[in-house]
């Protein structure tokens, strides 16, 4: 994390170079009982890109009615799949099958529902992709609410990830992480890809398949997707846990690609495993912080070591995050993000609730 950190401070790549070409985009926005998928197709409607060269298709799974009625009055393709099981790789692959066989496409992008694009967006992301010289491009996001402690936490979490795993990566020639939303890809590559997936869709397992091929994925750190984060302890935790799940599970999948990888001089997709046994930040940060707590009444020299991991963590976690994050509560945010895992553990959420209430407490007297 210091390495990836450090590397994100280098001089980042300016996409100057004006092109001709104008690609042919085709959105997909998948939505799962999310009514707020209506805001996300208004913005990628209001695009200043020319209207002939790019279509959206939304894959509305299990949204109540008004939600469809009202995306069916927009200029767009609305599938209404019932899946008995629902995930990405079915959403996608009836997206594709059911695209117009006469409407060729250069570049699809992934958006989720609740994302919101600028209106220059595709005429940034044309820019980018054309520049790149890669098949696969990952924007910038960054979130859209952060009035909550939980949203702030999430919106910190995701910016240190685009910091180290992203910005860090591609300044020392690695590939990007993917981030499940404010993706491009070539079409073709993701038609052939996609209609291969048995499994459910992951960016795991999409990032496996991309360094297996060969294929760089570019960070654009200046084309923004606004995303919705968790408001609730509950629904952030339940977020970091699928995707845990998914990060041991792509582990082992790929684990016995690490030896030829390295031989092969294959450095990115050696990287991305060796990225995947890493413990996660939250479980990282809950770790050392119980370390310290417990530590000094057992054996205080160890707990000085714990005190100064903390701290260093603590400080990388500061480097890592924009200075627009940086206000009066982001040291609190980062200190009680032990609290926001404790509160899915059985027995400590009652703990965490009454540090958190003491906290509050505390602050609203100072004031």
């Amino acid at each position: 994390m210091t390495i990836f950190t450090l590397a994100a401070m280098l001089p980042k790549r300016h996409y100057t170079q004006k092109v001709k070409h104008q690609n042919r985009f085709i959105i997909l926005i998948p939505s799962y009982r999310n009514s707020n998928v209506e805001q996300t197709v208004a913005s990628a409607l209001g695009q200043s890109y020319p209207q002939r060269l790019f279509d959206i298709t939304v894959i509305s799974d299990h949204n109540n009615e008004m939600t469809n009625f009202h995306l069916a009055q927009q200029p767009i393709t609305l599938l209404t799949p019932n899946f008995r099981e629902s995930n990405k790789a079915k959403y996608f692959q009836l997206a594709i099958s059911n695209l117009p066989q006469f409407k060729l496409y250069d570049v699809v992008i992934i958006l989720e529902a609740g994302n919101i694009i600028e209106s220059d967006f595709l005429e940034k992301i044309n820019t980018a992709y054309e520049n790149a010289g890669t098949r696969a491009l990952q924007a910038h996001r960054v979130s859209r609410n952060s009035k909550s402690q939980v949203s702030q936490m999430a919106a910190i979490f995701e910016e240190i990830n685009n910091t180290i795993f992203r910005k860090g990566h591609n300044r020392l020639g690695l590939s990007a992480s993917l981030c499940m939303s404010g993706m491009a890809f070539d079409f073709e590559w993701f038609k052939s890809t996609i209609l291969q997936f048995k499994a459910s869709w992951d960016d795991k397992n999409l990032e496996s398949i991309l360094l297996q091929q060969h294929v760089f994925v570019e960070y654009v750190e200046d084309l923004y997707v606004y995303d919705e984060k968790p408001q609730h302890a509950e629904d952030f935790n339940r977020q970091r846990g699928q995707w845990i799940k998914s990060q041991f599970v792509t582990l082992l999948k790929n684990i016995h690609h690490l030896p030829w990888a390295i031989l092969t001089r294959q450095y990115d997709l050696a990287d991305k495993i060796i990225q995947w046994m890493l413990m996660p930040r939250m479980v990282l940060m809950g770790l050392v912080v119980i370390m310290s707590a417990i530590l000094p009444f057992i054996y205080m020299s160890l707990a000085l070591k714990w005190w100064a991991l903390f701290a260093f963590v603590l400080f990388i976690f500061a480097l890592a995050t924009p200075d627009y994050l940086v206000d009066e509560n982001w040291s609190r945010s980062s200190l009680k993000s032990p609290l926001i895992l404790m509160r899915c553990i059985p027995g400590l959420s009652k703990i965490a609730d009454f540090i958190d209430y003491l906290d509050k407490k505390f602050h609203h007297t100072k004031r």
